[in-house]
């Protein structure tokens, strides 16, 4: 299970991300559709795209803390 939706308005898939470790606040991120597509190898709709991220999501969500914290 994954805390990620897909957005057909934003084509992006919008995931939960805590900075500063799970007792710390929850900042909401995202990712769009075409690294999911082109590096994640995301190749149908929605629910693919939720897919690819959940499978990815360590990396995924690793790089958004990085750039959380960087501002």
């Amino acid at each position: 299970m994954t805390e990620a939706i897909y957005c057909f308005d934003t084509a992006t898939v919008r995931f939960a991300i805590y900075p500063d470790g799970p007792e710390g606040d929850r900042v909401v991120a995202e990712i769009s559709e075409d690294p999911l597509r082109d590096l994640f190898g995301a190749t149908g709709g929605g629910d693919s795209l939720v897919a690819a991220y959940a499978a990815h999501r360590a990396g995924i969500g690793a790089l958004a803390i990085q750039r959380h914290h960087q501002g």
